[in-house]
Parts: structure tokens; C-alpha cells; sequence
């Protein structure tokens, strides 16, 4: 069956009161997308985070009457029918139209992140991960750069913390790079549930461990990846500091280029900060603790 899609920018107009007009309209979905390419990371649980330019795409069972459809949402928006596009889309089995489009992507020297029906050579470390409901597959750059840092780093046996997980994509890295133990953290009890659900899928269940509360992760850690807001980084610099061992390193990505300045003053009473990347405009940063006890 086809399917008719209504494009249209969002400008001044709410959110919800969009929304509203397309279900209203009988729309069986709704999507908010970047219309021009501004940095938007994961939103917190119920949080609906838009960019500057936003594209609304809304989904209608085929109709005779595009035209109809359109004036309906413009009426009710109050804009003029103008500025509504129409297209009819042809039905498409949309998992397989995904499985065509993403496969293996390496990280480093040996490290991969494949879909599950990827197989690759015996020798590769690989994380076998498909995209769902959770943050992250490795096509972000933030968290390309922490794949290839710890390809590069990561230590047979050390101890690792994921803070703020998504997927659990850089904790399940780590685990099959060796290391001993990993303790993955996140706010959204959906990542978490993926992360659980992936860490079996990969066979490491048994060195990757839920943490629901933040209190609860322990201190000591090798190495403490976090790819997530800077501000959130900023805020989180003591906390980090006690979690991570003297001589152990925190790793932090999620910040553009403009904010390195302000995340390093955050970091630099505990740890020796530096960048290890850079892609697309964002910044990774690696800080080895000091062995200052105070």
C-alpha cells in the first residue's frame, strides 16, 4: 500500500500543537528532523529536544486527495497550503531497506561494529549491534572517536564505567577489547534494557554489568568513558574525579569544538586533559587522573 508524506517546516509554530493538526488530519506518524544540519544530541527520558530548523514529515494512508489532506493541516496551523509538500511513497519492507544500507564499520586497528547479520573475519574484535530504540550504533562521530580511542588504549583487565550508555555500544567495545569488568549507566531504563539485551547478544553478559543508580557505580574504574552532553560533563567533573583511580583516565566526547575551553576547566583540578580527535566539529577529550590524593 502507498502511503502519502506531508513535509512541511515547523518555523514558529509549536511542537504539539503540530502534531496535534497531523494525527488530527489522520496521520499514523509524525517525525521531527534536522532541516539544515545542527548538532542535536540525545534528548532525556520524555524530553523533546528540536533543532533550530526543523522539518515535521507526517505519514497518511494513501489518499485520493493529497491536496485535501494538505489544506486540512494548513487550516488548522493556520499557514497558507503553500508550504505543506506532498509525496506518495511506495510501500517498502523499510528493515530490509535498513539492512541494505548500513554494514561493518571499522574503528581503529581491530575493532568493528557490525549488524547481526554481518559476519567478518575470525581475527576482528567484533560488536555485533542493530539500531533501536536506544542511542548508538557508531555512525556518530563522538562515538566513533571513542571506538577508536579504545581500540588504541583500552588495557586487557581493566575495569571500565559507560556513563550514559545508550546502547551500550562503547561498554560492549570494551568488553570484547578484554576488559575485565563493565559497569554501564544511564538514566533512560530503555538504554539500559538494550544494553542488557545487546551485552547477551554479544556473548559478554557475564563482564557487563547494569547499573541503575549512579551512586552505585564503583570507584577505582580504569577508565570511565562518557559520551554525552558538555554541560552534563561540566556538571559531572567531581563525581568523575572519585570514580576514577589516580593514573586511570576519564574519556569524554558529546562536545563541539567551542566548548572544549569550558569542559577542560571542568577537568583540570583532577586530570591532565587532552584531545584525541576530532571529526565533523566535534572534540574528544582524554584525561589521565592525577595521582594527587587530595
Amino acid at each position: 500500500m502507498p502511503f502519502l508524506q506531508l513535509t512541511f517546516d515547523l518555523g514558529a509554530i509549536d511542537a504539539g500543537v503540530a502534531e496535534g493538526a497531523c494525527f488530527a488530519a489522520g496521520a499514523f506518524s509524525v517525525t521531527f528532523s534536522d532541516a539544515r544540519d545542527d548538532a542535536v544530541l540525545e534528548p532525556a527520558p520524555g524530553e523533546v529536544r528540536l533543532w533550530p530548523a526543523t522539518r515535521v514529515q507526517a505519514l497518511f494512508a494513501d489518499s485520493e486527495d493529497a491536496a485535501a489532506v494538505a489544506r486540512a493541516v494548513a487550516a488548522a496551523l493556520e499557514i497558507r497550503p503553500a508550504g505543506l509538500r506532498t509525496q506518495m511513497l511506495a510501500d517498502r519492507l523499510w528493515e530490509r531497506e535498513w539492512l541494505e544500507h548500513f554494514h561493518a564499520m571499522r574503528f581503529g586497528r581491530r575493532l568493528w561494529v557490525a549488524p547481526r547479520h554481518e559476519r567478518l573475519a575470525c581475527d576482528a574484535v567484533v560488536v555485533h549491534l542493530d539500531p533501536g530504540l536506544a542511542f548508538g550504533t557508531g555512525t556518530h562521530a563522538t562515538t566513533a572517536m571513542c571506538l577508536a580511542w579504545l581500540d588504541e588504549h583500552l588495557a586487557s583487565g581493566a575495569r571500565v564505567i559507560d556513563y550514559g550508555c545508550g546502547s551500550g555500544i562503547l561498554g560492549l567495545a570494551a568488553a570484547k577489547l578484554g576488559a575485565e569488568r563493565v559497569e554501564c549507566f544511564d538514566i533512560d531504563p530503555q538504554a539500559l534494557t538494550a544494553t542488557a539485551e545487546n551485552a547477551d547478544g554479544n556473548g559478554v553478559a557475564d563482564r557487563v554489568c547494569i547499573v541503575r543508580r549512579a551512586e552505585a557505580l564503583m570507584d577505582e574504574a580504569d577508565v570511565l568513558l562518557a559520551n554525552i552532553l558538555s554541560s552534563t560533563l561540566c556538571a559531572l567533573a567531581p563525581r568523575f574525579a572519585e570514580l576514577v583511580r589516580p593514573g586511570g583516565r576519564v574519556v569524554l566526547a558529546g562536545l563541539l569544538a567551542r566548548e572544549v575551553v569550558e569542559v577542560t576547566r571542568a577537568y583540570d583540578a583532577w586530570f591532565d586533559m587532552r584531545r584525541f580527535g576530532a571529526r565533523d566539529d566535534w572534540v574528544g577529550l582524554a584525561g589521565v587522573r592525577s595521582l594527587r590524593t587530595d
